[in-house]
């Protein structure tokens, strides 16, 4: 275990919040690669903010969908107009509440649901040829303590 930097210390590549984005971005790399392997070369990694919890639960609101996925309803809104370029979600409005609008799937987006199983299943068995079941789920306990941070 590596100590912490000294007070006004220098920075390098083992500080934790570097290896986080780092493989963060390594992961996203993974996927894309994958992605575009399987005919989906334009769907994005970030799209899984919104895809996700879609393929929970099909026709939320902008604002559930935003919360879910930990995002400013600013920052959803901009991702689902991408994601409406790429024909994957539409909107339309909540019969409900004239003033909101649902966000749902299209047969692309379906399409793609098994091509995501597949490829998170694929790149789950590369972490656990590397992590034993009891690391990988130290880390999932870690990475969610994390989400926490204030």
């Amino acid at each position: 275990m590596s100590a912490p930097p000294a007070a006004g210390g220098a920075l390098d590549r083992d500080d934790l919040g570097f290896l986080l984005a780092k493989a963060t971005q390594r992961w996203n790399e993974l996927l894309a690669e994958r992605f575009a392997a399987a005919g989906y070369r334009d769907v994005r990694p970030s799209y899984g903010s919104v895809l996700l919890p879609l393929f929970e639960e099909d026709g939320l609101r902008m604002g559930e969908l935003a919360r879910r996925a930990r995002l400013s309803k600013q920052t959803m809104t901009a991702l689902v107009r991408r994601l409406e370029r790429e024909e994957l979600v539409t909107r339309q409005t909540d019969a409900g509440d004239a003033r909101a609008s649902l966000v749902l799937l299209t047969p692309r987006s379906r399409a793609f649901e098994p091509v995501a199983a597949e490829v998170l299943g694929e790149l789950d068995r590369l972490v656990r040829e590397r992590l034993d079941d009891e690391q990988v789920e130290e880390v999932k306990v870690a990475l969610r303590e994390l989400m926490q941070l204030r």
